[in-house]
Parts: C-alpha cells; sequence; structure tokens
C-alpha cells in the first residue's frame, strides 16, 4: 500500500489517520495548521512534531506539492503559472497585481467541458475534475512564491493573496463536491474571507441553487455574454439545458447578504453581441436582481473565429446600462502577452 497524502485528507479522515496511528487528535490540528497556514513542504518541516515522531508518520504519509513547470510574467506585471499534478497532467493559474489587491484566479478542472466558442481554454475538453486539495494548493504554491519574492524585495509590495477567483479553467459547478469542499478549507483552514472569493460559472442552474445551501457565502459570478437565447445558445452550448429565463429566476431567488451583488460577466463580441439594442435588452434582463455587469472586450488569439468590439462601440453599450441604473465597469484585460487573459489558460500547452 502506498504513502497517504495528508493534503487529500478531509479534518475528519485526518483525525481518524493521526487516531490509527496511535496519536492524540489534537496532532491532527498541528499537521493542518502547518499545511494550510505556513505551508509545509514536508512533514519534516512541522518542526512542532518531534523528529521521532516525523520520522514515523513520513514512513506511511507524505505532503503532495505542485510542481511548478513555468513561469511566466507579462509587461503588465501579471503572471501565469504553469503546475504539473502528480498524475502528470497540468494546470494554470493567474496572479493578478492591483493596487492594494492580489488577485489569484484558479483552476477547478483539467481542461472544460463546457464548449464556449469564444474560450481557448474549452477547446482541450474536460480531461478530469481537479481533487478539493489540488485547487487550494494553487493558493498554497502561489503563496509561497509571493513570500519569496517579497522577502527578497522584489515585484509585489504585498507579501500574500487577498481575493481568490474560481474563474480559470473549468466550470467549477460542473466539480461542485470538490470546489465546496475546497472553499471550505479555504475559509475554514486558510482563514480566507468568503468576501473575498468568487465563483464564476456559465449557469448550472440547478448547481447555482444548491451552492448556498452547501457552501460558505462566497461571491456568485455568472458569465452571461448574451441578452437571446438565440445568440447563447450559439455561443454557450450550456444555454440549450438552461435559458436566459431560467438562469436569471435561479439568480433572482440566489440570497444575498446586505450590500453584496451578483456580477454578470459580459464578453463583447464584434457584431455578435455588442449592439445598443443588445445594452436595452441586458438592462430589463437584470431588472431586480442586485447587480453589477463586468464588460469584458474579447481577448482574441490566433484562429479565433470572433473579432474585439472598438472602443466606442464598448463605450456606448456602457453608458446604456449606466443611464438605466446598471453599475457597469469595463474590465482591463491583463496578461495578454502571456495568454492569462480570460479564456486563453492552457493555450500554449495543448497536445
Amino acid at each position: 500500500m502506498g504513502k497517504i497524502n495528508l493534503k487529500s485528507l478531509t479534518m475528519e479522515e485526518l483525525e481518524a489517520f493521526i487516531k490509527e496511528s496511535g496519536l492524540p487528535v489534537f496532532r491532527a490540528k498541528q499537521i493542518l495548521r502547518w499545511i494550510y497556514e505556513k505551508y509545509a513542504v514536508s512533514i519534516h518541516d512541522i518542526t512542532e512534531l518531534s523528529k521521532d515522531l516525523r520520522e514515523g508518520l513520513s514512513e506511511k504519509a507524505y505532503i503532495s506539492n505542485f510542481e511548478l513547470l513555468n513561469r511566466q510574467l507579462s509587461k503588465d506585471g501579471t503572471e501565469k503559472f504553469l503546475f504539473g499534478l502528480e498524475d502528470g497532467e497540468t494546470i494554470e493559474s493567474v496572479l493578478i497585481p492591483d493596487e492594494d489587491r492580489l488577485t489569484l484566479c484558479i483552476s477547478s478542472q483539467v481542461g472544460c467541458a463546457m464548449a464556449c466558442r469564444f474560450c481557448l481554454t474549452g477547446k482541450l475538453g474536460l480531461k478530469r475534475n481537479l481533487e478539493a486539495y489540488e485547487i487550494v494548493d494553487q493558493i498554497i504554491a502561489v503563496n509561497r512564491v509571493v513570500k519569496g519574492d517579497f522577502a527578497r524585495g522584489t515585484k509585489f509590495p504585498l507579501r500574500a493573496i487577498t481575493n481568490i477567483v474560481l474563474m480559470g479553467m473549468g466550470e467549477p459547478l460542473a466539480n461542485f463536491d470538490n470546489v465546496v469542499d475546497a472553499l471550505w478549507r479555504i475559509t475554514g483552514l486558510m482563514k480566507f474571507s468568503p468576501r473575498r472569493i468568487t465563483l464564476s460559472t456559465a449557469g448550472i442552474v440547478p448547481k447555482i441553487l444548491e451552492l448556498p445551501q452547501r457552501s460558505p457565502m462566497v461571491n456568485l459570478a455568472i458569465s452571461l455574454n448574451a441578452t437571446t437565447d438565440e445568440v447563447r445558445d450559439y455561443m454557450m452550448p450550456v444555454n440549450k439545458t438552461y435559458p436566459l429565463k431560467i438562469l436569471l429566476d435561479a439568480c433572482r431567488k440566489f440570497p444575498l447578504p446586505p450590500r453584496r451583488r451578483i456580477t454578470f460577466e459580459y464578453v463583447m463580441l464584434k457584431d455578435i453581441n455588442d449592439s445598443s439594442e443588445d445594452a436595452k435588452r441586458l438592462i430589463k434582463l437584470l431588472k431586480g436582481i442586485p447587480s453589477k455587469v463586468n464588460l469584458i472586450p474579447f481577448n482574441p488569439y490566433e484562429g479565433s473565429e470572433f473579432e474585439r468590439p472598438d472602443d466606442e462601440r464598448v463605450l456606448n453599450f456602457q453608458q446604456i446600462l449606466l443611464k438605466g441604473n446598471i453599475t457597469a465597469l469595463i474590465r482591463k484585460s491583463k496578461g495578454q502577452d502571456i495568454l492569462a487573459a480570460c479564456g486563453q489558460l492552457k493555450a500554449r500547452y495543448m497536445a
């Protein structure tokens, strides 16, 4: 029988393992603290345990760590990390600095099955779900890098990640159980505020409704991208199962804490969904939903069938929304020169 990966265990499973090893249960809490707060690389790092105890545990268990295969720095300061997993698969995470925030965009799957036409990641198809600990390990691995850079007086003015967005590779709600487990680890074991975590979905309605019952109350973002079912069917196959009315009804039922809003992400494609009529329809669609809209001019990539709208058209769209009392921001895409922008992850590592 192989060694047990301590990161793969839930708190209850770790406590059971510790008991089976003939140790007091409080050792489990010590180990968890060293993994999730001190980012221990190995059992031998846990100096709170005696040397003999560390050697005994190391004979039957270990702490897994991602292999950093590549690290790319964009001219705007964005960084992209390519991580190797234990089974040889790879995922990408993106670190985005912005004044007083350091946001990490993490992946929930290897590849993606949603097949959104504008997203390069979707062309990979789905290889597998990430385990809960693999989702969390992206934060641990990048925080180690950030702390090292800070200690050397380079790159980042902050010593730790401040915000997390599940907007990387994959559809989080298609990997529901592992994502929920990961969110509890991030908020409970890593002491991250749910208010600083955003989960983005293409719109798997049953899981949107289940999320607040099972998960910490993180922020919700909906990848909307169209104002008619005809256009959304063309762009996002998920809409054929959960069309706009069903999706937006679920958003109206979503229990938002005071002063919280749902973010609607709207990737703007030239002559597809960027007209004044689209903007006016969007105002009507969002009526009654505490919301804000992130307008994302399309990030082009080689071979794409879509184009980016010109700035004048994007600004006009925003102005119509603002006049309709919709908070609308134009998101400045970062990391495009290293294919780290929205919809571009894993592009250079396709088999």
